[in-house]
Parts: C-alpha cells; structure tokens; sequence
C-alpha cells in the first residue's frame, strides 16, 4: 500500500513540474508579442533587438526544458 501512495506522489510531483512547459510557452509568446509590438514602434531600432528577442526565447525555452527534466527525474529516478 505504501508502495502505491509514493508512486502517487511521483506522478503528482511529475505532474506540476510539467506545468512550468506550459509557462514556458506562455514565456515566449510575451517575448515576441513584446519584440513586435516595440518593432511597430520603432521599425528603425528592430534590426539592432532580435540579438535581444533569441536570447530571451531561449532562456524562456530553457527553463521549460529544466522543468520536463524534472518532471522525469521525479517520476523515474525518485
């Protein structure tokens, strides 16, 4: 029985880790909705911020990865 329980609480913990994917999606879509709408300001300066815009999608990108990692580790190295 409490074999179960734990296991439970592994796909439980695996599961609101698995939210931070969700988020990180979210995260990029702020990231370029953002960039385009500085872009439809100020089309001369846009060129010089996409440098700007990748770096911001990748750690946004980067931390939905840690989490699906996480997320794994809980669920089959706990």
């Amino acid at each position: 029985m409490e074999g179960n329980i734990a296991q439970m609480g592994q796909f439980i913990g695996a599961g609101l880790a698995a939210i931070g994917s969700g988020a990180a999606a979210i995260g990029v879509g702020h990231v370029a909705g953002n960039f385009l709408a500085g872009a439809l300001r100020n089309p001369s300066a846009a060129a010089g911020q996409t440098a700007t815009l990748f770096i911001g999608i990748a750690f946004a990108e980067a931390l939905g990865i840690f989490s699906f990692l996480v997320a794994l580790l809980l669920m089959f190295a706990v």
